[in-house]
C-alpha cells in the first residue's frame, strides 16, 4: 500500500479518486448540511392534469446518504426553495435551527440557486462582512456570512465545506456561476476552518446526458443523489488527506479539549 494515497498525492486533483464508503469523511460523527431543494432530496412529480408537484425526501438526500456511507448522522438544515436570506430572516428561528443541541462537527453549505439565478440577489462582497452579523449587507454574501457566523457561535471550532454551483448546458446564465464560485472562495477565505467543494471546476458538467441518468425533471432522482453522495464525500476526503494538520482534533470539536505537541 502507497503511503501517499494517505497522505494525498502533489499532483491529485479533487474528485480523482471516487470514495465508496466515506473516507476519511467519516471522521465528522454529526454533519449538518445547509441548502435548498438538491440537498433535501427533493422530487419533481407529475399528476394526472400535468401538474408539476415538489417534494422533499430527506431520507434521499445527498446528506443522509453520506452519513450512511461513514456511519455518521447528518443533520438537514434544508428545504426546497431555500436562500440565504430566507434562512437568516426567518426559516431558521422558525425552524429552532440555532439550538446549540443541534451543534455538528462540520457544515456543508450548498446555497446558491434560488439566490443568484431565480431571485436574483445581489451577490455583493466580502466587505458585507461585519463583526456583527446583525450588521452585514442584505446581499447574498451578507446572508450567506451571517449563516457561517451564527454557527461559529453554536460550534466556534466546527468545518465548513462550501458548495460551488455545477457547470450546465441549460439557460442558467453561466456568468452568474462563476460569479457565485469566486465569492464562495473569497468567503472561504474569510473565516478559518472553512474549505471549497468546487463542483463548478471539478465535478462533472450536467449536460443532457448527466440529466438523463441523474435527473428527474429539474431535480434529481434517487440515483443523482447518491452520486452527488460520493462526490461530496470523495471531495471531503481529498482535502482532508491534504491537509491533515487542520484536521487532527475533530474529535475534540465541541469539547475544551486540546492537542499540544
Amino acid at each position: 500500500m502507497k503511503l501517499e494515497y494517505m497522505l494525498g498525492a502533489s499532483d491529485e486533483k479533487p474528485l480523482e479518486n471516487l470514495v465508496c464508503n466515506g473516507g476519511y469523511a467519516a471522521i465528522f460523527r454529526r454533519i449538518g448540511v445547509v441548502g435548498d431543494s438538491l440537498s433535501s432530496g427533493e422530487f419533481e412529480s407529475t399528476d394526472k392534469n400535468g401538474n408539476k408537484g415538489y417534494h422533499d425526501y430527506f431520507e434521499y438526500s445527498w446528506g443522509q446518504n453520506l452519513a450512511r456511507m461513514c456511519g455518521s448522522e447528518c443533520i438537514n438544515f434544508s428545504r426546497g426553495g431555500m436562500t440565504a436570506r430566507e434562512y437568516c430572516e426567518s426559516f431558521a428561528d422558525h425552524m429552532r435551527f440555532w439550538d446549540p443541541s443541534l451543534a455538528c462537527q462540520c457544515y456543508i453549505i450548498a446555497l446558491g440557486v434560488n439566490d443568484i439565478h431565480n431571485a436574483g440577489q445581489e451577490i455583493g462582497s466580502v466587505d458585507d462582512i461585519k463583526e456583527d452579523y446583525t450588521q452585514n449587507a442584505a446581499t447574498f454574501t451578507g446572508y450567506y456570512a451571517q449563516i457561517i457566523q451564527r454557527l461559529k457561535e453554536i460550534q466556534p471550532r466546527a468545518k465548513f465545506f462550501l458548495m460551488t454551483m455545477p457547470r450546465e448546458t441549460s439557460r442558467r446564465n453561466q456568468e452568474k456561476t462563476l460569479a457565485h464560485r469566486k465569492i464562495i472562495y473569497e468567503i472561504a477565505d474569510y473565516f478559518d476552518n472553512t474549505y471549497v467543494l468546487d463542483i463548478c471546476e471539478n465535478g462533472p458538467v450536467y449536460d443532457d446526458e448527466f440529466k438523463k441518468r441523474f435527473f428527474m425533471g429539474g431535480h434529481m432522482n434517487p440515483m443523482g443523489y447518491v452520486f452527488t453522495a460520493h462526490m461530496v464525500a470523495s471531495y471531503i476526503d481529498f482535502i482532508i488527506r491534504h491537509n491533515p494538520d487542520d484536521f487532527k482534533e475533530v474529535g475534540f470539536i465541541g469539547t475544551d479539549l486540546e492537542y499540544k505537541e
